[in-house]
């Protein structure tokens, strides 16, 4: 069927055909960027990259850019697609609530509790320690801004591991860790990787996760799935390591317990090898950490210690100060801006509170004083470093590529960064008082354990975003550095990631362009290109929902070429709908040299008959409320909610509004659910959300009217009925 009619000039304001916009037909316009052959009177996109417009019906439709003769279709364009961009948000803000919306547009920061215990007979005093720091956090911080938004739970021994308990309700939390009890345990490796595997692809990004284990993992095959996911999710993972009667050799001894300290460097977390007896004195960290607003100002790792200065720089926005030194028989000085000092004998000093527990030195400053800090270390002995505050400033990012075509742009890299050639980062600023009074002065890649700096150019972006270009990465693992200037305070920052990046010869690239059924097959392509070592290279895949999967075990590379290889996944008939699956895809060169990964979330959804939202009907409005005393008055909304035939009402929430809402259920030919929403008339405005088992959003919204007059006239009444009376009086009774 024709769309489009001929423009010579390339210039049409509108080359649809009337057929088909009487017909309200869609219709888009074809691209040719490498071919300008298109079917036969199709419309083409337009513009000097479309080989296609040269061809009958010449000219193109797009309305991506503002020209003379488009300006009135793309203003309607751009308003049209803001509304539907702003009608999906709402949407997804319905279906999923206000903590878990602001949580995913990175505008909330609030605390993930994420623990990760070890059920084995011998850590029955690991598990009360976790029991008793679990407790404490969500009966000190219920209420607070710095409640965590969500409770994880992972346990293991072996051979078993999980299930992965996730919620938002503390007390839910508090019943299931309280259920964990120690048993089992004969051999002395345990799953504590495939735990932690489900504890990463569970909870959001950037989270704290903590370990609790005296034996080393029996799974060492995840060792780079949980490197993987660790650079992926940017989370931090911390070991609590406690001597065992299970093992005889120490702890920091022992090569099977190294990956724990690779991973905690790796993640940015820590390793901390603490007696059972002391265990109570370590877990402070997690207390610390279970705060929103947490930054990382400087982290540093060195194997050997080196005798250094190591600066770092507080601003004023920071509180709460604390660092971190991890390490056997340490000596060091720390420093203040204004040059006072205080050794690591004394406990308690000018500048702070030092608490020694296992091999963790953990100093709690006593102020913030603003300026640059110094740490000055004397040892030779391995060590690791980091500082930590809570600070409204902070920073977001992704190692990006450029893709050309005719909106060229910028897309996140999924894996590490291609070797040899500069890495980009696209890097957005957040503050209290928004980017605007944020001035981005440096951003370097700094190497965790050396000396290196590189240092990175720095582009302003549209939407207060920034493109760093940096040509020299360092070889080996390095985090990203920043500096700045608050204007508001005129004070410096600093600002640093925990998660460790490299770069790498070999690259994988996959797609999945649709969700997975249930029962049925999934086929998803992926593509391993390297500019290293020819060979066989080694494939792995994992999925954290244990899926039946296959897979290539090999792919023959030659250095600057590709291949290509299929992962088949077949979910169970019985998979709920809904489920999410994280999909890890690695490639290894030939002896392991170099390798890459990329990290995919799926969903396996059942096939959507339901595209009803629920329907929400406002039945009774009570109460008046007045502008003159908002406080002193309540108003009531009732509503009946239903989903009629479809798949069912999942949930009721408050999107908008402060006040109560509670509901019953009847059944009325169909499920009705009978809600009444209760407020102050100091809050007179509501959306009330409903979602559908499958998603589908309905809403309704009322915003209560003051009344101005009312209550004056009220109170007038009784001076009325004064005067009227005495007029009587006065007639009836002379003088």
């Amino acid at each position: 069927m024709p769309t489009c009619s001929d423009c010579a000039s390339g210039t049409c304001p509108n080359q649809l055909l009337p057929a088909i916009l009487n017909g309200k037909y869609l219709t888009s316009g074809y691209m040719g960027l490498f071919s300008s052959d298109k079917p036969q009177g199709k419309c083409s996109h337009g513009g000097e990259t479309d080989l296609s417009s040269t061809q009958n019906p010449r000219g193109g439709i797009s309305k991506d850019e503002p020209r003379s003769h488009n300006t009135d279709l793309h203003n309607n364009a751009v308003n049209l697609a803001s509304e539907a961009t702003m009608e999906l948000l709402e949407d997804i803000r319905g279906a999923i609530g206000n903590k878990d919306y602001l949580r995913l547009m990175g505008i909330a920061r609030s605390a993930v509790l994420a623990f990760v215990i070890d059920t084995t007979g011998s850590m029955s005093d690991d598990i009360a320690e976790a029991q008793r720091v679990a407790f404490n956090i969500i009966d000190t911080k219920k209420g607070t801004q710095d409640e965590p938004s969500e409770y994880i739970l992972v346990p293991f021994n072996d051979p078993e591991f999980g299930p992965l308990i996730r919620t938002t309700d503390s007390d839910v939390m508090k019943s299931e860790i309280s259920k964990i009890r120690a048993n089992g345990g004969g051999d002395t490796p345990e799953m504590c990787l495939s735990a932690l595997q489900l504890a990463l692809t569970g909870a959001p990004s950037s989270s704290h996760i903590y370990v609790f284990t005296d034996a080393p993992p029996k799974d060492m095959h995840l060792e780079k799935t949980i490197s993987a996911l660790i650079r992926s999710t940017k989370s931090s993972v911390s070991f609590f390591m406690t001597a065992s009667r299970r093992s005889k050799r120490t702890l920091t001894a022992s090569t099977q317990f190294q990956v724990y300290y690779d991973m905690a460097l790796a993640s940015g977390g820590q390793a901390i090898e603490v007696s059972k007896s002391s265990l109570s004195q370590a877990t402070d960290i997690i207390v610390d950490t279970s705060t929103s607003a947490l930054v990382t100002i400087l982290q540093r790792s060195r194997n050997p210690g080196l005798v250094e200065s190591i600066p770092f720089l507080l601003d004023k926005s920071v509180s709460n100060t604390t660092i971190y030194i991890t390490g056997s028989s340490l000596t060091f000085n720390l420093r203040s801006p204004t040059g006072v000092t205080q050794s690591n004998t004394v406990d308690n000093g000018p500048l702070g509170t030092i608490q020694k527990v296992g091999n963790l030195q953990r100093i709690q400053l006593n102020g913030t004083e603003m300026g640059l800090w110094h740490i000055d270390m004397t040892t030779t002995q391995p060590y690791t470093i980091k500082v930590m505050g809570q600070s409204a400033i902070t920073f977001i990012y992704d190692f990006v590529e450029e893709f050309k075509g005719p909106h060229p742009a910028f897309a996140a890299i999924d894996g590490r960064p291609s070797a040899g050639s500069p890495a980009k980062l696209l890097l957005t600023l957040t503050g209290e008082k928004g980017p605007e009074a944020l001035e981005l002065q440096e951003v370097a890649l700094m190497e965790v354990s050396g000396v290196k700096v590189s240092n990175g150019n720095i582009e302003k972006m549209d939407g207060g975003d920034y493109l760093i270009t940096v040509k020299e990465v360092p070889e080996g693992e390095f985090v990203v550095l920043l500096k700045g200037k608050d204007k508001t305070s005129s004070s410096l920052f600093q600002r640093q990631t925990t998660t460790q990046m490299s770069q790498s010869k070999v690259t994988i690239k996959a797609v999945a362009d649709s969700s997975m059924l249930p029962g049925e097959v999934f086929k998803m392509n992926f593509t391993v290109t390297t500019n290293g070592t020819s060979g066989a290279y080694t494939i792995r895949a994992r999925n954290d929902k244990n899926i039946p999967m296959t897979h290539p075990s090999t792919l023959n590379l030659v250095s600057g070429g590709s291949a290509q290889g299929t992962v088949s996944l077949t979910p169970p008939g019985n998979t709920v709908s809904g489920t999410d699956v994280t999909l890890t895809i690695e490639a290894e060169g030939p002896g392991g040299s170099d390798s890459n990964y990329a990290v995919l979330r799926l969903s396996v959804l059942s096939k959507v008959t339901d595209f009803s939202p629920p329907k929400c009907e406002i039945v009774d409005v009570q109460g008046t409320c007045y502008s003159s005393s908002c406080s002193s008055s309540n108003w009531e909304l009732s509503v009946n909610i239903t989903d009629g035939n479809g798949t069912g009402i999942e949930s009721i929430s408050i999107q908008q509004g402060s006040g109560n809402f509670t509901q019953r259920e009847v059944l009325d030919g169909v499920i009705v659910f009978m809600g009444v929403y209760d407020a102050s008339c100091c809050s007179p405005s509501v959306t009330l959300s409903a979602v559908d088992k499958v998603g589908n959003v309905g809403r309704c919204s009322y915003t209560m009217k003051s009344s101005a007059g009312s209550r004056l006239i009220s109170m007038s009444l009784p001076l009325w009925a004064s005067l009227l009376l005495y007029g009587f009086l006065r007639d009836a009774f002379p003088l």
